[in-house]
């Protein structure tokens, strides 16, 4: 593994990789090989998508399909050892840091995609702001073993002084996305992308300086950076585990698009959801389309604690909870920030003290997208929790001070496509 240009530092410590990707001349068209992250996959119906979108696509890797877990592990091991063989796949020539765009209708979004140096959270470098499910961690920890490969990249964010010319890390970013990509592909998403390798020593050396002053914040990925750690542990240092595949942002000069993850709770019908709040919240019924039920759940959160539940026909918005029920239900040693995020009060005002719904995903799901939360309620009968997302200031703040966020509270992005670029460790 290349270490060039590496220091020792208390701040973000990137370095360059030989970046393993699709050769365009072995593959239909880059955008049917690329996929979303892992946990955004709907299966199964978003699996067979896109395993039928193309023969190599990368799900194949990140989400393969066999009888038992070992199974699992050792067929994504297999396809990518063949398809490095096979040509589908090779390493760039040299180390490179990568600087990724990402732009849409409404948002364009640079970053740099590098190996960053692994570190606790009480180092106070990389800061997450959830907790992760040890199952999840173990799952993806047996693929990386098997696959010894980061198949895709964390989202990290940073801020730089947003008021200053350009300088740094920034500054190549901006320089770099002049020049003719190694790749730009649109996705069916709607998202366009494009992909350049930054390999001069200098300006290699110009973006770590300034990342070395910088601290990030976990946008998306706990479950990976959890995973990543745990098997930095069972090798001992120095080793390429030492570090991790991430998208680094700078969310002062491209802020992310923040939006909320529903909840689903499989076993629990509408009726039943409502007739046990009795009087501890108000209780309206908001008229669709589903865009105007958002828009009455935004003005009701920006007021106090608010949900929509949906799953019967119609739209339930739930706000103002008991003043008594809050002093009951919610720890009073964490900060004020945590104890009013709606989060809190779901996961521990709702779902253990009202509902009494374990958190296991036999009773709970988490699904990104507001229209299909509402049609799996309506068509398996269960209840949607609709949430309002979090602003990222706050997440940041929590995350600054120790305090951990309930898991899925928030969805940061647009979220790096997999299949761009991997990092083999071998190489």
């Amino acid at each position: 593994m290349n270490t060039a240009g590496h220091t020792d530092t208390a701040g973000l410590d990137l370095i360059p990789f030989r970046g393993v990707r699709y050769v365009p001349e072995q593959i239909g068209s880059l955008a049917a090989v690329t996929s979303p992250p892992y946990d955004v996959v709907v299966r199964p119906d978003g699996l067979l998508h896109l395993e039928s979108a193309d023969p190599h696509n990368i799900v194949r890797l990140i989400l393969p399909q066999a009888t038992t877990p070992a199974a699992r592990n050792q067929q994504a091991a297999d396809t990518l050892r063949t398809w490095l063989g096979e040509g589908i796949l090779a390493p760039d020539d040299e180390p490179s840091l990568y600087v990724y765009e990402q732009q849409d209708s409404e948002i364009l979004q640079r970053g740099l995609i590098g190996a960053l140096r692994l570190s606790e959270a009480d180092d106070g470098i990389v800061l997450p702001h959830e907790g992760v499910m040890p199952h999840v961690v173990e799952d993806r920890a047996a693929l990386m073993r098997a696959t010894s490969a980061n198949l895709e990249p964390l989202l990290l964010t940073y801020r730089s002084d947003s008021e200053a010319e350009p300088t740094g890390a920034t500054a190549v970013i901006e320089r770099t996305a002049k020049r003719e990509p190694l790749l730009s592909t649109t996705t069916e998403d709607g998202f366009h992308h494009r992909l350049w390798a930054v390999t001069d020593p200098a300006e290699i050396a110009e973006i770590q300086s300034d990342l070395a002053t910088h601290q990030a914040l976990i946008a998306d990925g706990h479950h990976r950076w959890a995973t990543n750690l745990r098997l930095r542990a069972e090798h001992p240092s120095p080793s390429p585990w030492d570090y991790g595949l991430v998208l680094l942002v700078d969310t002062a000069r491209y802020p992310l698009r923040v939006r909320a993850i529903h909840r689903y709770l499989h076993r629990l019908p509408v009726s039943e959801a409502l007739a046990a709040l009795g009087d501890s919240f108000r209780v309206r019924t908001v008229e669709g389309p589903l865009d105007h039920v958002l828009d009455a759940l935004a003005g009701a959160a920006s007021k106090g604690n608010a949900f929509v539940l949906a799953g019967d026909g119609a739209f339930h918005l739930i706000d103002h909870p008991s003043s008594d029920l809050l002093a009951r239900t919610i720890p009073d040693d964490r900060p004020e920030a945590w104890r009013t995020l709606d989060a809190t009060v779901l996961h521990t005002t709702l779902l253990d003290h009202v509902w009494k719904i374990p958190d296991a995903p036999e009773h709970i799901a988490y699904i990104h997208d507001t229209a299909a939360t509402v049609e799996k309620a309506e068509r398996d009968g269960g209840t949607a929790v609709l949430m309002h997302p979090v602003h990222e200031e706050v997440v940041r703040d929590l995350a600054r001070q120790g305090v951990t966020m309930p898991r899925k509270s928030t969805s940061f992005g647009p979220k790096p496509a997999t299949g761009l670029v991997l990092r083999a460790l071998a190489f």
